[in-house]
Formats: structure tokens, sequence, C-alpha cells
């Protein structure tokens, strides 16, 4: 007689996606995505040349994609992609310790949406884990980058990359709908880890600095120059750190001088640890009063982040600045430039003149002025601000 055989079930196979799908709400950023991909795959499998030559500033990396009913529940099914200057955006990556596959993680998953302007190119959007900023440029900004990359470059290499400028990691032309779309990709200023309490961007000149009632309306809005005279805003770092910071400062900004940039701003964004202290216990007492939810609080989106300011991995972030220890103010920083791309010449000449001949203030107050005038008023403003 024939055992019976033995019926057993079968174990549940678990079956991974082999391929990483670019999915996002906004096309452009399914093909940011697929093209940051392909483009950082390409460059591991590039030779790196020892030293940068003239014609690695007028490279490019070209990609037409066109698909027929393939895959275009995910991606448009025609879309061109283009990278400017791989081989030098990479060169200057690394003096951050920004690696290709660091870089590919961060920009592959779903960005998050800062800001939607009815302005043309002016959208901005924060990577998933808030280290980079992708920026919506102008064709013409594109082509300013372009133009100081050479020195840019040269700048980042001889101050190691110890500078308070904005950090320019990758530029993209994206066509999607036969509509061009220009990427710039920068390091975020502000911390991915703490929450920022204040924001302002200051220039060292009142004269139409003043943030707009309806941005004041925001939960955390950014701020000018007449607010930050008004609430008496002090960046208290001590003199030992205040020392380095001038030095740095005074450098970069003797970089745009040389460059005739003028316009620029400094981004500057605290973190109130006194604050921060009652926003955390008015969770913590939230959590006791309903143990049951309290997996619902989700920290991920930064603003409201549970990290702690003793965490070492929090002073890594480039730039980043601590209040003295013997400040009153419990106090962290987060400061950097903003736009550094408006270029001194022929037709800002004429606005300055005409904006002289409008203003009823001093010729000093005007907004935009040469750029060692721009720069002086710029760095004895915050050096008057920072103790």
């Amino acid at each position: 007689m024939e055992g019976r055989k033995i019926k057993t079930k079968s174990k549940l196979k678990v079956h991974r996606q082999k391929h990483k799908l670019f999915r996002a709400n906004d096309p452009l950023l399914s093909v940011l995505m697929w093209g940051v991909n392909f483009t950082t795959h390409e460059l591991e499998n590039a030779n790196i040349p020892i030293m940068l030559l003239p014609e690695h500033f007028k490279a490019y990396v070209k990609v037409r994609v066109d698909n027929q009913n393939f895959n275009k529940e995910v991606m448009p099914s025609h879309f061109k992609i283009k990278e400017y200057c791989p081989l030098v955006f990479r060169a200057i990556r690394k003096h951050w310790q920004i690696n290709d596959s660091n870089f590919r993680n961060s920009l592959t998953e779903p960005s998050i949406l800062l800001n939607e302007s009815a302005e043309a190119n002016t959208n901005y959007y924060q990577s998933c884990d808030r280290r980079f900023i992708i920026k919506c440029i102008s064709r013409e900004a594109v082509e300013q980058i372009s133009n100081i990359l050479p020195e840019y470059h040269r700048y980042i290499v001889e101050s190691q990359g110890d500078t308070l400028l904005p950090h320019y990691c990758a530029m993209y032309r994206l066509t999607v709908d036969d509509k061009e779309n220009y990427i710039l990709v920068m390091r975020n200023i502000f911390s991915s880890k703490l929450k920022i309490h204040f924001k302002y961007d200051v220039k060292g000149s009142t004269f139409g600095r003043s943030a707009t009632d309806k941005k004041k309306l925001n939960s955390c809005p950014t701020l000018k120059d007449t607010e930050f005279l008004e609430n008496k805003c002090i960046i208290d770092i001590g003199p030992e750190q205040k020392l380095i910071f001038m030095e740095r400062l005074k450098r970069d900004v003797q970089f745009l001088v040389d460059q005739h940039k003028i316009d620029y701003s400094l981004s500057i964004g605290i973190h109130d640890l006194d604050q921060d202290d009652i926003e955390r216990h008015k969770r913590a007492s939230v959590v006791d009063m309903n143990i049951s939810d309290s997996s619902s609080f989700d920290y991920s989106d930064g603003s409201e982040s549970p990290t702690r300011m003793d965490d070492s991995n929090v002073f890594d972030e480039p730039f980043h600045m601590r209040s003295s220890e013997l400040s009153t103010r419990r106090e962290s920083y987060n400061i950097g430039f903003a736009d550094i791309l408006t270029h001194y010449n022929r037709r800002k000449k004429s606005v300055i003149l005409t904006r002289r001949r409008l203003s009823t203030s001093d010729a000093d107050e005007t907004l935009i002025v040469q750029p060692e005038l721009y720069a002086r008023r710029f760095l004895d403003f915050i050096d008057k601000h920072c103790i």
C-alpha cells in the first residue's frame, strides 16, 4: 500500500522590486530622479582626470528617451535630460564628502515642494532627506553659473570647501512635454536635524527690505533686514567663533567682489533651544495623555525633529554654528549665502541711477550699489550684529 502523500503548505514567497520606480506627483521630478540615477551611474564608470581642463567646463551628458506605451504610468513617454559639466560638479561635491551613491540616494526619492510661485522658474523643492535644495532656475542663471564655474571651482579647491557660498552640486536641463526646465541642486543651508524657528534674509540695507504682510502669515516666514533690526537680533557666537566666521565671510565676499557680484544676501536660520524645550514638553504631555496614539507622531519632516542639541552628527552640517556657552541666548544658527548671481554691469548701473533719482532716502541706503561699496556695507552690517 502506497503511503499517502502529505500536502504541505508552500512558503510565501516575497517578491521584491528589482528596479527602482522613479514615481513622483510631478512628471518633472520623475524625470529628474531618472536622470540623476542615470548620470551618476555613468560617472562611476568614467575615468576621473587628474586635473580638470577647460574642455571639462564645456562638457555635458545628454540623453533622449522615447517610449511607446511603456512605463507611462510612472514616466512621461518622451523626455530629454542634459547634465552640465558632470566631472566638474563631481569634483566639487568631493570637497564636501558627497559621493555619487549618497547623492543618488538623496535625489532618487520624491522631493518635497517648499514653495510654488506664480512666477516662472521659481519653484523650490527639498530632497527627501533635507540635505539638498532643488531650484528651478532660468536659462540666464544657467549662463551666469557657467560663466563663473571655473573661478568658483578654483575657489572651492583653494578653500578646501570651507565656504558660506552656495554649495552648487549639479545642474540639469530637463525637457518634458517640449518645455525646457533648468534645475540647480544645492546643499541645504538650514538644518535637516533641528527645527528652524526664525528665518532671516539680510543684505545690510533697510531700503525696500521688509517682508510682506502676506508672507508674515506663514508659520515660519523669511523676514528681512527691517524685521532683523526691529527684533534686535544678534548672532551670539562668542569672540573666537566670530573671528573664524568673519574671516571666512570676508574671504567669500572678496570672491564675489572679484566676480563683480552684488545684491547677494545672507540666509540666517535660528533654532531656539528654549522654545524647542517648550514644544518638546507639549508633545510629551500629549503622548502621556494618550499613549495609544503615540505612534501617530511623525517627526520625519525635520521641522519637529526630536534630535537633541548634543547629537554630534548635527554639527557636521557645514552652515551650522552654536551660540556661545557664555551667552544668555540658547540658540544655534545656520548661516549661508543665498543667490549670488546678480552681476554688476551697465544695466544694473542704470537701475542704480534711476532708483537714486526716485528715492527720497540717502544714496547709501539704496539697495543696489557698486560691488566694493555693497561688500563694505554688507560686512559692516554682519560684523555689527555678530558678537
